[in-house]
Parts: C-alpha cells; sequence; structure tokens
C-alpha cells in the first residue's frame, strides 16, 4: 500500500446506483481524500460500473446478481488482499453520509473490531414505514436475547471493521440480507461489536429491493439463517495479525 495512501477501504455494495454513485465517490473523496474507494457492482444492468469507475473507484464487477453477502465478501477479501486496517460499509444509494463515517472509524482506532452505525440512538431523525420498522426491532430483540447484550439496529448497514474482521468476513461471511446473522457471527467468535449513534438519511436514488411481499420472505428467511446460525460451530479468529 503506497505511504500516502490512506489504511481505510470505503466498501460499497451497489446494484444499479448509477444515480447516486458519482456524487457519493466525489464526497467520499472530500470527507477522506486519500482513502481506498472499492465498489462491488452486484451484477448491475445500468451504467454503475462505468459511473463508479470514472468517479475514480475501484470498481469489483460480479458476473451477475449474487445478493450483498456475495458483494460485501468480495470487498472484505479485496481490503484484506490490499493490506487496508479498516473498512467501511457505505449503501450506494446515499443514506450513508461520508460525514458521519468518522464517528465509526474512531472507536476501531480505539481497539473495537466492528462498530455499527446506529439509527435510533438520538442522532438525526430516522423514519422508516412502520412494518420495516416492527422488523428491525424484531431483528434487535432476537440478536439482543441470543448473544446476552443489547443492540438497537441490527439491520444497519452502515459499518466499519477492524483489521481482524476483514480477515475474518474474507472467510466467514453470510449469505443474501446478512446484517443481523454477521453480528452473531462476531459475537459467539468473541469479537468487540459496538454501536455509535450516527445519522441516516433517506435513499437518494433508485428503489428499495424489499417489497412488503418480499418484507416477509426477508423476515422469515434472516430468522431461520440467524436461528442455524446458533447451531454451528463458532469458529475463532487467530489474533496473530493484531
Amino acid at each position: 500500500m503506497s505511504q500516502k495512501q490512506s489504511d481505510v477501504a470505503i466498501l460499497i455494495p451497489a446494484y444499479n446506483e448509477e444515480t447516486t454513485l458519482s456524487d457519493l465517490i466525489d464526497r467520499l473523496r472530500s470527507e477522506l481524500p486519500n482513502c481506498g474507494i472499492i465498489v462491488m457492482d452486484d451484477g448491475s444492468v445500468d451504467q454503475t460500473a462505468e459511473v463508479a469507475r470514472s468517479a475514480g473507484a475501484v470498481v469489483l464487477r460480479l458476473p451477475f446478481n449474487l445478493g450483498i453477502g456475495a458483494a460485501m465478501q468480495t470487498g472484505y477479501r479485496y481490503a484484506k488482499r490490499k493490506g487496508y486496517r479498516i473498512a467501511v460499509q457505505v449503501d450506494g444509494d446515499g443514506q450513508h453520509p461520508p460525514e458521519e463515517i468518522h464517528r465509526l472509524i474512531e472507536p476501531i482506532r480505539q481497539g473495537a473490531d466492528l462498530v455499527i452505525g446506529c439509527r435510533f440512538l438520538g442522532r438525526g431523525d430516522f423514519k422508516s414505514p412502520l412494518m420495516r420498522r416492527l422488523g428491525m426491532l424484531f431483528f434487535s430483540f432476537t440478536i439482543s436475547t441470543l448473544v446476552g447484550r443489547r443492540f438497537h439496529d441490527t439491520t444497519s448497514g452502515f459499518r466499519a471493521a477492524g483489521r481482524s474482521v476483514i480477515e475474518y468476513y474474507s472467510d466467514h461471511y453470510p449469505s443474501d440480507y446478512p446484517e443481523p446473522e454477521a453480528i452473531l457471527l462476531l459475537c459467539r467468535a468473541g469479537f468487540d461489536v459496538r454501536e455509535v449513534p450516527a445519522k441516516i438519511v433517506e435513499r437518494g436514488g433508485g428503489h428499495s429491493s424489499i417489497t412488503a411481499i418480499r418484507g416477509v420472505y426477508y423476515l422469515f428467511k434472516v430468522f431461520l439463517a440467524i436461528a442455524m446460525g446458533t447451531l454451528r460451530p463458532v469458529r475463532r479468529p487467530g489474533r496473530e495479525n493484531e
């Protein structure tokens, strides 16, 4: 890694986000001038890859739409190979303001393994439809119960991971809609997972992939994955690189 380059990688999973990526990447460059910006293009059928590349991002193209889990694991593997110490997950739709990233990075530098930007700890006025909010509460309650500590926002995709998690997620990462299960995975393996208040805004473009019908499917599928995750042997990390 170049000495001038930051040790922070911004990982952006993107599916048909051509309308928001250019502005997002410009704002990221302004906020973190030397960071690496990696866009995992998850089989987009629009100009997502071209827009991201023109804006100066590294583009990792998946052959077809594999889901956010596969996209994120691809990003973590790239960050591991390139030697990044911190990887920040940022949605391509503009919901995660770049100026909030420092709030996630600072606890990582102080020793946390994973930091989640939480929408519900009093920073900002994020609102969501009732059914989606109930789903968020359900998953937060489920994960909190299983790990024995309180989490407020287990579906937040605004996260910062330290080097040990980058390495761990490179080999072990849930598929499909992985956010809650990924927290369970780390907590069972003994990682230090924290939440910080973060401002999250309405998406800047495109449409959510979770419709009402898909929301019910999502709820069932993720709950089943979480239940199965509690039965799997715990893969504990090697900490020799820390």
